[in-house]
């Protein structure tokens, strides 16, 4: 003697297929609502973080003025902030860690002399180029 067991299907809890659509629906117009206004804020971060390497660095780099007499020049480059390139007066490491790429992982570019000033230190943006629009734009030490 088996037992006989029925599913019922009625009056149990759960949603149907169109609330779930209806739920979808609206989590896509907030979603197209939202999401404009908070991916260009992305790319003024990552400007705001740039500005802020670049003013650590420039720190970095007046501290190996005070302990050397000069700058590195363009061929040491940022690295003499971490290793010794054969200066007497070297004190560093001038960095906690390793000379940072700009956000969008490119080098930043240091030259001395500068044409702006003693040195230039800047990042050419995202693409890479000079000049550029929003996050496309150049970040340097001298504006």
């Amino acid at each position: 003697m088996g037992i006989k067991c029925k599913k019922r299907w009625i009056n149990k809890p759960g949603f149907t297929l169109i609330e779930l659509m209806v739920v979808m629906v609206i989590i896509g117009l907030l979603a197209a609502l939202v999401a404009p206004r908070i991916f260009p804020k992305l790319g003024k971060g990552k400007q705001s973080a740039t500005k802020a390497q670049i003013e650590l660095l420039s720190q970095a780099l007046d501290q190996y003025r005070l302990d050397t007499g000069f700058y590195p020049s363009t061929q040491e480059g940022l690295t003499a902030l971490m290793t010794n390139p054969g200066q007497e007066n070297w004190d560093g490491p001038y960095l906690k860690k390793n000379v940072p790429m700009d956000p969008w992982g490119h080098p930043y570019t240091y030259q001395n002399p500068g044409t702006h000033g003693e040195y230039d230190l800047f990042s050419y943006g995202r693409d890479n180029k000079p000049g550029g629009e929003g996050e496309d734009k150049d970040v340097n030490n001298w504006e």
